[in-house]
């Protein structure tokens, strides 16, 4: 009976915060294991989005990876270093007047 050997912890930063993930592990597992479940707002109602398809369709999980906006985290993958930005900030509202 052979045993594989377990996966290489990698460190990550999840919108300034180190976490711990394996290499390789795609963004969006990285993000669910550490709590984050919504990664960004819908632009025109400003509703809290998060993982949906898991296959890179719907566009739901969108982040910011290593300064490139608009990357699904559901095909992406983690490597040491990577840094992860989600964008669940308040959407701007226009001014009134």
């Amino acid at each position: 009976m052979s045993t594989s050997p377990l996966p290489e912890t990698v460190t990550v930063t999840i919108d300034g915060t180190p976490s711990q993930a394996w290499a390789g592990q795609s963004v969006t597992a990285v993000l669910v294991a550490a709590g984050v479940w919504p990664l960004r707002r819908n632009p025109v109602n400003g509703q809290l989005r998060g993982p949906f398809c898991g296959m890179g369709v719907c566009l739901e999980c969108e982040v910011t990876i290593d300064g490139r906006p608009g990357c699904r985290s559901c095909t992406a993958h983690v490597a040491d270093g990577t840094d992860i930005r989600t964008h669940t900030e308040p959407v701007p509202t226009a001014a009134h007047g």
